[in-house]
C-alpha cells in the first residue's frame, strides 16, 4: 500500500489540526515545548472575535489567544480564553481547566463540509469569520468526546499554516521557541 503525505494545511477530509484549552497560553507553550520537543509555537495573542454567532444567536464576541506549532502532518493549537463569555470553548471545558477540545478540517468546500455535520444531527456551536475566511465548531461531543473545528480554505491561512510547517522543519529545538504568527 502506497503512504500518502499530508501537508500542513493540506484541504481535505482529514484531521490537520488537535486543539487543547488552556489556562495561561505561554506557560502551555513552554510545558509543551519542554515535555515533547514540538516547537517552535507561533502566538497571535488577544483576538477579538466579533463577528460570530454563538448557538444560533449573534454573539458578543470573545477575547482569546492561541500558539500554534507543527507536529509532522498535525498540528497543535492551545488556546487561552481571556473572558467570561459563552463559547465553543467554555462549552467543553470549564473555565480554570485545560483539557482536548477540538480536531480541525481544513475544506475548499466549507458549506458542503458543514452541512455534512448539520445533516447528521450535530449542532454548530459557533459560526464565525475572520476577514473573508470562514470557520465553525461543529459539537460533535456526543459522538466523538470533542468537537470538529471546520476552517475554510484561504490564502492567507494557508499562508499561516505554511510558516508554521516550516518553523517546526528548520527549528533548532531552542532558538527563539516562542514567535509572532504575524508581524
Amino acid at each position: 500500500m502506497a503512504s500518502t503525505t499530508i501537508t500542513p494545511g493540506q484541504v481535505g477530509p482529514h484531521v490537520m489540526q488537535a486543539a487543547f484549552i488552556v489556562e495561561d497560553v505561554e506557560a502551555a507553550v513552554q510545558a509543551w515545548i519542554a515535555t515533547t520537543g514540538i516547537g517552535p509555537f507561533f502566538m497571535v495573542p488577544h483576538i477579538e472575535l466579533a463577528e460570530a454567532t454563538y448557538r444560533g444567536t449573534p454573539s458578543e464576541g470573545i477575547d482569546f489567544s492561541v500558539a500554534l506549532a507543527q507536529s509532522g502532518g498535525v498540528q497543535i493549537e492551545l488556546i487561552q480564553q481571556h473572558c467570561d463569555r459563552p463559547s465553543a470553548y467554555r462549552d467543553t471545558i470549564a473555565k480554570g481547566q485545560t483539557g482536548f477540545h477540538h480536531f480541525c478540517i481544513y475544506t475548499g468546500d466549507y458549506d458542503a463540509c458543514r452541512q455534512r455535520y448539520v445533516d447528521q444531527g450535530f449542532a454548530v456551536a459557533i459560526d464565525g469569520k475572520f476577514g473573508a475566511m470562514r470557520f465553525c465548531y461543529v459539537d460533535t461531543s456526543a459522538a466523538l468526546g470533542c468537537m470538529i473545528e471546520i476552517v475554510e480554505e484561504d490564502e492567507n491561512q494557508t499562508s499561516a499554516f505554511t510558516r508554521i510547517a516550516q518553523g517546526a522543519a528548520e527549528w533548532d529545538g531552542v532558538t527563539d521557541p516562542i514567535r509572532p504568527l504575524f508581524t
